[in-house]
């Protein structure tokens, strides 16, 4: 009981927080007229007010948390967080239901980026500044904004760092005090996100398109303010000023931070994970529009080629936005661009799906695995960038594999069971678990996920939390272990 009351103290405080969220569409209802300002208002005055009730109630209870006490209170803040921003959804477009509302609530923070909404365009605009400020705070991770603004708390600040950071390997820090290292990456994130917003509005964007889509890129969320997404705009600059902000937001901020702090880009060479993740995507780009042009989809290579950069970049960084419906492409191009989007982001990244470093480590586990067969007793340690990686870290792997796969099978089945065709349950499912977004089939790129019943809204929008806090830090807090003294 004394560690959930710890627990609700911090909670108090990070609602305490969120509240604060609310002011940037507050301000913008009432900068542009648009009405819709009460609602986030209400939802400011429930966050702030069941904060300060949780505060004050368990003001005694500001013990040090426990490891297991970060994956607990991490998953309750992003439900709790999700939960309050569906208040403004609720108030202002009465026609969702509250099941709607926490599925577009839950898909922002996750940055997955799929939507029960359509008519995009006819939203007042503080609602669609809502909806894309969800995914950049999602991006870096509410949580480790809140170890970076709240160290007054006094809680262990690493236990959450790790419990929300993705990636198989959390022991660095970048500076000698975990709330440091997390302003400085909410610094540079914060600082690339401007270069992007100035950016698209360099290339004719309006500042209220500019802002959302920003959000969004550095998020690698893939909101629009459009139904037709990035396709309606039809220009070539915004389309390669996205790429190049969804191309540095998929690779590490620790190396970008360090890249920074030693001025040097040879931080990036260094980088296995990075060289890696640049290998396949760009590898990718070039094949898929060699193969579209062959198959005659679009009438020259170059139409082929931008149009497979995009939309490669977009889901390889499980993005996806669309400059075109890709679900219209030959079955092996949209099966590909799926693939990519499991496999293509960084660890440390503000990417979805599994992450390069598991693929690196799992290829090479298995090339040692097939040289014990040749040379029983050779021992070849295991390394990636020049660093050991340690066999706690490479079991880590498989065990997270397996759970993503088992996860992957029970909610395919639990989709089909409830009546989704096989294509589009697995697409959905897969889309969902990685963060991606749009799927395959009923629920493709120019459709959206409005067709979903009340069940299948909800287990899609369980599987997008599972598969942001990346599992395991998810399914723990289901083991009877866990809630053993």
């Amino acid at each position: 009981m004394r560690r959930l009351l710890v627990t609700a103290h911090v909670l108090g405080g990070f609602l305490l927080l969120f509240s604060l969220a609310f002011t940037l569409p507050i301000a913008w209802s009432l900068q542009i007229g648009d009405g819709a300002h009460r609602g986030f208002a209400i939802g400011a005055a429930v966050s702030a007010g069941l904060g300060v009730l949780l505060w004050t109630l368990t003001r005694r209870n500001d013990n040090e948390l426990q490891p297991r006490d970060g994956a607990f209170l991490v998953v309750v803040c992003w439900v709790l967080a999700a939960t309050m921003a569906t208040i403004p959804f609720l108030i202002e477009l009465p026609q969702l239901s509250f099941t709607d509302a926490f599925f577009e609530a839950i898909s922002g923070l996750t940055t997955t980026g799929s939507t029960v909404l359509s008519g995009l365009q006819t939203l007042p605009q503080s609602i669609n500044i809502w909806r894309h400020a969800l995914q950049w705070f999602g991006g870096m991770g509410i949580i480790v904004l809140a170890v970076a603004v709240l160290p007054l708390l006094g809680v262990g600040g690493m236990q959450i760092y790790k419990a929300e950071t993705p990636g198989p390997m959390k022991e660095g820090k970048l500076t000698p005090r975990i709330a440091q290292t997390a302003k400085s990456l909410w610094l540079l994130y914060a600082g690339l996100t401007l270069i992007c917003i100035l950016s698209l509005r360099w290339a004719g964007l309006s500042w209220f398109e500019s802002v959302c889509h920003a959000f969004s890129t550095m998020a690698l969320g893939g909101f629009s303010t459009h139904d037709a997404s990035i396709s309606q705009f039809e220009s070539p600059i915004v389309e390669a000023i996205m790429i190049t902000f969804m191309m540095i937001a998929v690779l590490n901020f620790a190396t970008h931070f360090t890249a920074l702090r030693q001025r040097s880009f040879r931080v990036y060479w260094r980088d296995a994970e990075a060289f890696w993740v640049l290998v396949v995507i760009v590898g990718s780009c070039l094949m898929l529009g060699g193969f579209l042009y062959w198959k005659g989809v679009y009438p020259s290579f170059l139409e082929s080629l931008r149009h497979a950069a995009f939309n490669t970049v977009s889901l390889a960084t499980s993005s996806g936005f669309m400059s075109d419906d890709y679900a219209q492409w030959p079955l092996f191009a949209s099966l590909w661009l799926i693939l990519l989007a499991t496999i293509g982001s960084s660890a440390g990244s503000t990417g979805g799906g599994i992450k390069m470093i598991r693929v690196i480590i799992l290829v090479r586990q298995a090339g040692n695995e097939l040289l014990r067969l040749v040379h029983p007793r050779a021992v070849r340690p295991m390394q990636v960038g020049g660093q050991l990686v340690d066999q706690r870290v490479v079991l880590a792997v498989l065990g997270f594999m397996l759970l993503w796969g088992l996860t992957i099978i029970v909610l395919v089945f639990a989709m089909i069971a409830t009546g989704l065709d096989f294509i589009s349950a697995v697409s959905v499912v897969v889309a969902c678990v990685n963060n991606l977004g749009p799927a395959l089939g009923v629920h493709g790129p120019a459709e959206n996920y409005q067709a979903l019943t009340d069940l299948q809204t909800w287990l899609m929008a369980i599987a997008m939390l599972a598969g942001r806090l990346e599992l395991m830090t998810f399914f723990v807090i289901f083991t009877p272990a866990f809630w053993r003294k």
